[in-house]
């Protein structure tokens, strides 16, 4: 089940520190849309999702419009255009077309598009159609992820997809013959009873479908999850990390096979323009406003999040009021290890300048030790080779330091 950090409790109307906004505008803005609903909570899942009651999604949208309305009245006029948008969830297409056009006008008249935005959303392949991808292209929509997850059914039904094991590749190619520019793909590697065999065929019906995008996520067993229920009264077996990493060096090969490379630990793109921008703003410390029920936030060093319930969120955000429930400013400690794990999980990699004189000496070592690439070293980057990827926490402990 989602759970929220500790923090300290936000004023009530949101404002932030005057130091948070110094270089407002300086720094890449974007602005991500939860939406929180789905039609049936999967069993693995522990997002923020909820089955839409008697009521549906009645409301929704109207505090969206508000919390933004907050957003641009805590930002102030120097707030600059966002540069990229993402609505995930929970499941964005259980909304109609025409809430999630209005979901996108709300970010327009409250902040205006950059010219070239990235605007993405997520889907299910079972929530799309010829006629809804139309719709949401033509709302503005230039980006499309999907959530394929596996092209085997028994995979799906234990991961508890209600999609056929074909749908996903038909929803890709329906998503390029309405106009969508960038078509991403989202699987999951290391489900219980999937073997090698389950999975290169996932890798290959997935490059059928002709993405430019492709990420692969290792199947994590989270506290208070269905499927951890399973696995606790050994029902199903915990996925086990030595095939995990077979997996991935299996993705690696296919994937960059085929031409899409790597850009961060889980993600794999056919070219710079295909990179999730919205993402890469994450990764590397930009501005963003989240809206929505356990959104979160980060604006010049400053993080809050959301109210996880959508009742509470909406009751909030519809009073004006905001409708964050903690947040935090990390100190130079937490704040450079938040660097590095984030810069080191990217193909560009980490200045070794960003390190300290023992977190340099960390990363000789570990170039020596084969998990750093000695190119990039010797120009001053720590970047990670394929068996780094696979050792990722051990690296960024060491260059930490």
């Amino acid at each position: 089940m989602a759970r929220l950090p500790d923090g300290e409790r936000p004023p009530a109307d949101g404002r932030l520190p005057p130091a948070a906004l110094e270089g407002l505008g300086a720094r890449p803005f974007g602005v991500y849309v939860h939406v929180p609903y789905c039609a049936h909570v999967c069993g693995y899942c522990d997002f923020n999702t909820y089955v839409p009651g008697a009521g549906g999604t009645a409301g929704y949208v109207d505090a969206v419009r508000a919390e933004l309305a907050l957003a641009r009245e805590v930002l102030g006029d120097d707030v600059p255009p966002a540069e990229t948008v993402f609505v995930g969830g929970g499941t964005p297409t259980l909304l109609a077309p025409g809430e999630l056009h209005a979901v996108l006008d709300a970010v327009r008249e409250q902040f205006g598009l950059a010219p070239g935005a990235e605007v993405t959303t997520e889907a299910n392949p079972e929530t799309v159609d010829p006629a809804t991808l139309a719709a949401l292209r033509e709302a503005g929509f230039t980006r499309i992820s999907l959530g394929m997850q596996s092209a085997v059914g028994h995979v799906l039904e234990v991961l508890e997809r209600r999609h056929s094991p074909g749908r996903a590749v038909q929803a890709a190619r329906q998503a390029r013959e309405a106009g969508f520019a960038h078509v991403s793909l989202d699987l999951i590697y290391g489900t219980p009873g999937e073997d090698a065999g389950d999975w290169q065929r996932t890798l290959e019906a997935a490059l059928d479908a002709a993405p430019d995008h492709v990420s692969a996520y290792s199947l994590i067993v989270e506290p208070g999850t269905r499927l951890a229920a399973r696995v606790r009264r050994g029902e199903l077996p915990a996925p086990d990390d030595d095939v995990l990493a077979e997996r991935y060096e299996a993705a690696e090969t296919l994937l960059g096979g085929a031409g899409l490379q790597w850009y961060e630990i889980a993600n794999w793109a056919r070219g710079d323009d295909d990179r999730c921008r919205h993402n890469l703003g994450y990764w590397s410390g930009a501005d963003w406003w989240g809206a929505g029920p356990g959104a979160h936030s980060h604006v010049g060093g400053v993080r809050w999040w959301n109210v996880l319930r959508p009742q509470r969120w909406a009751a909030l955000a519809g009073a004006g009021a905001s409708p964050a429930a903690g947040r935090e400013e990390p100190g130079a400690e937490a704040a450079h290890l938040e660097h590095v794990m984030l810069a080191v999980r990217l193909r560009d990699g980490l200045a070794l300048d960003d390190l300290t004189p023992q977190g340099r000496d960390a990363a000789r070592a570990a170039g020596a030790d084969g998990l750093l690439a000695p190119g990039p070293l010797e120009a001053g980057r720590a970047v990670l080779t394929l068996r780094g990827r696979l050792l990722a926490d051990r690296v960024t402990l060491a260059l930490a330091a």
